[in-house]
């Protein structure tokens, strides 16, 4: 783990295992507690005959990765190859060759997303997990395994309930936890709560706009419970350090605090957040004016992405530039099971 002070540049090699010594009793720690489903599915076209029956098409299999549920029995997915499967087309899930699943595409958008409007079935959930794939990063060049479920997965994801929807990926900075250091961090005194972010595009998708204002991203659900909004208003009001784990964490915070009401009789912080669930697509660039997160520990990013940006914002770009560029030299791990980067 790299750790920068973002106030004076300075950036020191470390492990993660010494977090719990590196935050400070008081600081409150908030994870996103989001379970990745198994999002990646594998289709056929379908073709009708003239009395409605439907058979495979066997020109190839269709990649369909669900990113969002819009509503009951409707998802966007990224859909490959995408220019075989247009609006009107349906699409057919086996599992052990029975179609237990079937789409169709209602809209088309840009770079392979599509929208998806399911067959109503009561178990989409449970079929999900027999027949879906876990949706691990595409540099990973194999096949999932069941070790995967777990593995692709925080230790501390809750369990999703029925037509509950999860994420499309993992939020990676909490894949470096373990039991034994969130037990450790709250025996030195740092509170941990959670908020929930299902993971979709609105987080992982690459820039493609030429200039900040024209970027827009995808919107993702989230939820702020009563417990941790109201120890964040605690923390806001003690003056005590709000720390995100991941970018997913903080753009979750940051949206719930353009949302609050400014309190009166709260002039120490004009912010009081409220338990709430909706979606955000807030984009985090420099010049961003963070109002409640106050350390972010982050995996690595690629260059020209939405995520480096938010760190830039959080850091300073000629910080983080500095930080990344010794990253490199001491052949840090990027991407989602790399290492990560603790920024006070």
């Amino acid at each position: 783990m790299l750790t920068l002070n973002g106030a004076t540049g300075e950036y020191r090699d470390d492990f993660f295992r010494n977090l719990p010594n590196l935050l400070k009793p008081g600081d409150l720690l908030i994870l996103n507690d989001s379970r990745v489903i198994p999002a990646r599915l594998y289709a056929t076209r379908a073709r009708s005959s003239h009395t409605q029956q439907t058979s495979p098409d066997p020109t190839g299999r269709i990649e369909v990765l669900l990113t969002q549920e819009l509503a009951p029995d409707e998802w966007t997915a990224l859909v490959r190859p995408s220019r075989k499967v247009q609006p009107g087309e349906r699409l057919l899930f086996h599992h052990e060759d029975n179609p237990v699943l079937e789409a169709e595409v209602t809209a088309a958008a840009e770079f392979g997303e599509r929208t998806l409007r399911f067959a109503p079935t009561p178990d989409f959930l449970s079929i999900l997990n027999k027949i879906g794939h876990m949706p691990l990063p595409p540099y990973i060049h194999r096949d999932d395994t069941e070790q995967d479920r777990d593995r692709y997965q925080t230790v501390y994801a809750r369990e999703t309930r029925s037509h509950e929807p999860g994420s499309a990926a993992a939020p990676t900075a909490g894949l470096h936890f373990t039991p034994e250091i969130l037990e450790e961090l709250k025996r030195n005194g740092i509170q941990v709560e959670t908020i929930t972010l299902h993971v979709g595009l609105g987080t992982f998708q690459p820039v493609r706009a030429e200039r900040l204002e024209d970027i827009h991203l995808h919107a993702e659900h989230y939820t702020l419970s009563a417990t941790t909004a109201e120890a964040i208003n605690t923390a806001l009001k003690e003056g005590r350090r709000i720390i995100a784990a991941g970018t997913t964490t903080t753009r979750t915070l940051e949206h719930c605090a353009h949302l609050a009401n400014t309190d009166p009789f709260e002039p120490h912080t004009g912010l009081r957040l409220h338990p709430h669930s909706g979606s955000t697509s807030i984009f985090i660039s420099p010049g961003h004016q963070f109002r409640v997160v106050k350390g972010l520990l982050t995996n690595f990013h690629l260059p020209q992405s939405t995520l480096l940006m938010l760190v830039s914002a959080f850091a300073g770009r000629e910080a983080v530039l500095a930080a990344y560029a010794h990253a490199v030299r001491e052949r840090y791990r990027f991407f989602s099971y790399g290492d990560c980067m603790l920024l006070l």
